[in-house]
């Protein structure tokens, strides 16, 4: 079920729809992909202003991101129409160089993404996914990443695919470009929750709530320690790990809860 854009919605242009306090929760921005007659292909339209959107979103004050898309399709990946229009490798290289940039903003930003699913995701599009902190599907989702059905293997996304899920279950799918459904993605970790098509958006907004009702400061800075940590060797990162622990335990919000639970009561984030 396509949930309606509220009066809070507005597009950056026609490529995207951003909507603050989304699910009626403050501090929850929803960016919705919108072109469906293109099945939300990452054009260059596409990805300069998803870029902008979130670059401007990670400097705010929100607390969680929504990613969404409008139609049959999360995300078709790549917008090969416009590949082939234009077939010169300094054209590729700047391309991909691009949205890689916004694939790691998605990771750096502050603020935890949870990708909203409710069609396929393809190719780039299964990046997207896979580059989203969390991601709730619809049971009747599909993801691939397609691109060797073109002769093109799908270099890019098998960075986060092969992070999320097992490498031989994500070798697999670059080298058939095969289709998994929403119920083996859950299985190989590259969704966090399988829900009915109509039950979406209830799932999705009740998972921005549970990351909403804890402290910012918490949120913000184990999500930067979460990334870097996994990139480097264990003993750096107990070393990163102790010192972010640290930072927090001092920040009021700990300090709140740590008293809250001596005097078994629930913590006031607001005192």
């Amino acid at each position: 079920m396509e949930r309606p854009a509220s009066s809070s919605a507005s597009p950056s242009s026609g490529a995207l729809l951003i909507e603050h306090d989304a699910y009626e929760l403050p501090g929850v921005v929803r960016v919705t992909l919108n072109r469906p007659e293109a099945f939300n292909a990452l054009s260059e339209q596409v990805i300069a202003e998803l870029q902008a959107a979130l670059s401007a979103i990670a400097q705010s004050d929100a607390r969680v991101v929504v990613l969404a898309a409008q139609g049959r399709a999360y995300c078709a990946g790549h917008d090969l129409k416009e590949l082939r229009a234009a077939p010169s490798l300094e054209f590729y290289q700047t391309l991909f160089a691009r949205c890689s940039t916004l694939m790691m903003t998605i990771q750096r930003m502050p603020q935890p993404v949870i990708a909203r699913v409710q069609g396929i995701a393809t190719a780039a599009g299964c990046q997207l996914v896979a580059m989203c902190d969390l991601a709730v599907a619809a049971d009747t989702a599909r993801f691939a990443t397609s691109g060797i059905h073109y002769g093109l293997f799908c270099a890019t996304p098998a960075v986060p695919l092969s992070r999320n899920i097992p490498r031989k279950a994500a070798f697999e799918m670059l080298v058939t470009g095969d289709f998994i459904d929403a119920a083996k993605a859950r299985e190989l970790g590259l969704i966090n929750h399988m829900t009915p098509l109509d039950a979406l958006d209830a799932d999705v907004a009740a998972l921005a709530k549970r990351i909403c009702d804890k402290p910012a400061a918490a949120v913000r800075m184990g999500k930067s320690l979460f990334y870097r940590q996994l990139e480097t060797g264990i003993e750096a990162a107990y070393q990163m790990a102790g010192q972010t622990i640290a930072c927090n335990a001092i920040d009021p919000a700990a300090q709140e809860g740590m008293q809250a639970f001596i005097e078994k009561r629930k913590p006031n984030w607001n005192a």
